[in-house]
C-alpha cells in the first residue's frame, strides 16, 4: 500500500466501489469482455468453411445492441466491423460508472453464459466492487449507508484505538494481491472490544459488562442489546476468536466486509451513547 491508504487519508468509498468506479475495475470489466467475447476471432472475422462463410459474431450483436441498448437506427452503424467495436468501446470508457454495469446486464442477458458471469463477478470481487451479478442483473453487495458506516469508525478519533482496528480491517481486506479476511475480522471484532473497555474502564472486560454499565445510564432495547451480544458471541470468548467458525477456508469476501459494516455501525452506536 502507499503512504495515502497506510496513513488512512484515502476514502473508503475508494476502496469499496458503491458510488463510483476507478479505472482499475473499469479496465478489469472491459478486459472480461474483451478476452470472453470481443476480442475473439470470430467476433469480429468471418467464420466457417470457405464455401460457407458466416458473418462475424459482431453483426449479430451490435444489431442487438443498437436496436434494445442503444436504441439508435442500426443502418448508422459502421460498414467495418473494427469500427463498430471502436464505436463500442468509446461508449464503454467514456459512459457513467453506473452505465457500464447497464451495458454489463446486456452483455450478461444477451450471452446467457454461466462462465462470464463468474468471471465478472470474479473481477468485482478482487476490486472490491460493492455489487455482484446474481441471476442475471448486477445487485447491491453493500449500501452507501454502509460505507458511510466505515468511514465514520475510521475517521472518529474519539476511541483511537477502535479507529485503528477499523483501519487495520480495512486495509486487510482491501488488499488486492492477498487479502486476509480472517485477520480482517478479528479486527473488526477489536474494534468493538476496544470501545468496551473504554466504556467500563477495564481491559478484562467483556461486550455483556460494558453493555450492562452503559445500560444503567441509557436505556437499552433488551432485542437490540441481544442482537449485539449473539454477533459478538458467534464469534468471540474469553480467549479471543472463536476458531472453529473462522477457518481460513470458509471464510469469504463477504463475510469480512459483513463483519468490517457490523463492527463500525456497533463502534458508532455505542460512541453515540457515550455522547448523550
Amino acid at each position: 500500500m502507499n503512504f495515502s491508504e497506510r496513513m488512512g487519508f484515502r476514502p473508503v468509498s475508494d476502496v469499496i466501489q458503491v458510488d463510483g468506479m476507478n479505472d482499475t475495475l473499469r479496465n478489469g470489466i472491459w478486459n472480461v469482455l474483451y478476452a470472453e467475447k470481443f476480442g475473439l476471432n470470430s467476433f469480429l472475422s468471418n467464420y466457417g468453411s470457405q464455401h460457407n462463410r458466416c458473418e462475424a459474431r459482431i453483426q449479430a450483436f451490435s444489431k442487438s445492441l443498437w436496436t434494445n441498448y442503444f436504441k439508435r437506427p442500426i443502418d448508422k452503424r459502421s460498414g467495418y466491423n473494427s469500427r463498430i467495436l471502436e464505436e463500442i468501446r468509446a461508449y464503454f470508457f467514456d459512459c457513467i460508472w453506473y452505465e457500464v454495469y447497464n451495458f454489463v446486464e446486456f452483455c450478461v442477458d444477451y450471452y446467457d453464459l454461466e462462465e462470464l458471469t463468474a468471471f465478472l463477478n470474479s473481477m468485482l470481487e478482487r476490486e472490491l466492487a460493492g455489487y455482484r451479478i446474481i441471476d442475471g442483473k448486477v445487485a447491491p453487495i453493500t449500501s452507501t449507508e454502509e460505507v458511510e458506516a466505515i468511514q465514520e469508525a475510521i475517521g472518529d478519533n474519539t476511541f483511537p484505538g477502535a479507529s485503528a482496528h477499523m483501519k487495520s480491517a480495512l486495509d486487510l481486506l482491501s488488499d488486492k494481491t492477498n487479502p486476509d479476511y480472517r485477520n480482517s475480522i478479528k479486527e473488526s471484532i477489536s474494534a468493538v472490544e476496544s470501545v468496551s473497555w473504554k466504556i467500563t474502564e477495564s481491559k478484562s472486560a467483556t461486550l455483556g459488562a460494558a453493555l450492562k454499565k452503559l445500560g444503567k445510564s441509557h436505556e437499552l432495547h433488551p432485542a437490540l442489546k441481544d442482537g449485539f451480544l449473539k454477533l459478538y458471541g458467534y464469534t468471540s470468548d474469553g480467549d479471543g476468536i472463536r476458531h472453529a467458525m473462522l477457518e481460513e477456508s470458509t471464510l469469504t469476501q463477504a463475510d469480512a466486509i459483513y463483519f468490517l459494516v457490523s463492527c463500525s455501525a456497533f463502534v458508532n452506536y455505542l460512541k453515540s451513547k457515550i455522547a448523550e
